[in-house]
């Protein structure tokens, strides 16, 4: 646990930071060897079917996560004032709330997958590797809603260093399980789904296991089996924008997925293999951005604005200078990426496609930095309402963007539509912080 309203702003976010950044980037190591091991494996075609399940995967889950994130902010208000009673009931009616919604999206899930796939304009030659992967991944979805829910309590009290452990112990289950079931057993993109679930249960053990042992220091000892309708009436107006934030920007993805998918098996190859390199590479501004919202959270607590916004402004300079060198390194080893996915001799034309996509992103993480260190301590304050508005002009810009552009321009267009996007989501959480409204959220 750590106590993030005493001491020097930017030591405690980057000391908070980097525990989460390592842990964010073995997470991504899931995506990253199931990419790597089915796409020299099981070839192309296997390889856009993983992928292009990913947009429908974070639809599905997106409610769960985004109520898991709400209790987070809850949680790390409640901690910040020493409220131990409020928290343990706001953990309580968590459960609830993402047990119930759990259900709902394994079933959906499970028995809807393919007609979604049919939407997303997911091709005949490619659709059955995607409709065996997802079946597979949400029979078994418990384990990732565990992981998250309790993932999010330990980061809200301060303890990075536990989700970081659990990650890199599941991460190098994943790896294993993935060589063992798709090369030794030659099972498939079920092998990678198997190895995906194993993983995740592995990481949710040791995050629970982690929260029983510390739960009198955070009050948990005086959670209740039933919640109560004030505390889950709380979770869900705090969780519910978050929530249909990122439902509205998935169902953004799965638009651009369409799209994608529109210009084949190559393109949607390329497209895998890429966001797979972006997803590890901005992992330094999302984990930066993430220990701000907390920072932010447990110092409005105590009503410390003068930290707040000490802690923001030296983050923003961090946040350029990460920025620049994650590009600088992009551009300069986009080739050597690309080939990790795919075999320079039979994919030649996706490994193409995939470099100019990472052209055009790297030169835009600048605008992400920006983006993600006002938006978090909006979101920290507890000005969830600002934080979806900003992502949902992020979603009609990236929508309206890529459509327009790749009509003109082919599917390049698609790829400007992003940095143009994150241009336009950036401009009202900076807005709404200088207006000093976010100071009445809490």
């Amino acid at each position: 646990m750590k106590d993030m309203t005493q001491g020097k702003p930017l030591k405690l976010i980057i000391g908070f930071a980097i525990p989460m950044l390592i842990g964010n980037i073995f997470q991504q190591v899931y995506n990253v060897a199931d990419t790597m091991i089915v796409g020299r494996y099981l070839g192309e075609n296997a390889l856009a079917g993983v992928g292009s399940t990913g947009t429908l995967t974070y639809f599905l889950l997106a409610l769960v996560s985004g109520m898991c994130n709400g209790a987070g902010l809850v949680i790390a208000q409640c901690f910040g004032c020493g409220n131990k009673e409020r928290l343990a009931k706001v953990v309580t009616s968590l459960i609830w709330v993402a047990g119930v919604l759990t259900c709902i999206v394994a079933l959906i899930g499970m028995f809807c997958s393919e007609f979604f796939l049919r939407l997303l304009s997911v091709p005949d030659d490619v659709i059955g590797y995607s409709v065996e992967y997802l079946h597979i991944i949400y029979t078994f979805v418990f384990g990732s809603v565990i992981y998250n829910g309790c993932a999010a309590i330990l980061n809200s009290v301060g303890d990075s260093k536990t989700p970081l452990r659990a990650v890199i112990v599941s991460s190098i289950v994943n790896i294993v399980l993935d060589i063992f079931f798709i090369v030794k057993c030659n099972l498939g993109v079920a092998g990678a789904a198997y190895a995906t679930i194993a993983a995740q249960c592995v990481s949710a053990i040791i995050c629970f296991t982690k929260i029983m042992k510390i739960r009198a220091d955070i009050g948990l000892i005086h959670m209740k089996m039933r919640p109560e309708r004030e505390y889950v009436s709380l979770i869900v107006r705090t969780g519910f924008p978050a929530a249909f934030q990122s439902c509205m920007i998935s169902l953004g993805g799965m638009s651009v997925q369409r799209l994608v998918n529109s210009f084949g098996s190559s393109v949607m190859a390329a497209y895998v293999a890429a966001n797979r390199v972006d997803s590890v590479a901005i992992q330094v501004i999302v984990s930066i951005g993430t220990a701000l919202s907390v920072f932010t959270g447990q110092n409005i607590g105590q009503n410390r604005y003068d930290r707040i916004k000490e802690g923001l402004y030296k983050t923003l300079a961090v946040m350029v200078g990460a920025s620049i060198f994650i590009a600088a390194m992009v551009l300069i080893f986009r080739v050597q990426l690309m080939t990790l996915f795919l075999d320079a001799n039979e994919s030649g034309k996706a490994i193409e496609i995939g470099c100019r996509y990472l052209t055009i992103i790297g030169v835009a993480y600048v605008i992400a930095g920006i983006m993600q260190s006002y938006q978090n301590v909006i979101r920290g304050a507890g000005d969830v309402n600002t934080c979806m508005v900003a992502g949902l002009t992020e979603l009609s810009g990236r929508i309206v963007f890529a459509y327009l552009l790749s009509s003109l321009i082919g599917v390049t267009g698609i790829w400007i539509a992003t940095p143009l996007s994150w241009s336009c989501g950036c401009v009202i959480p900076v807005i709404r912080y200088y207006s000093g409204k976010w100071k009445n959220k809490k």
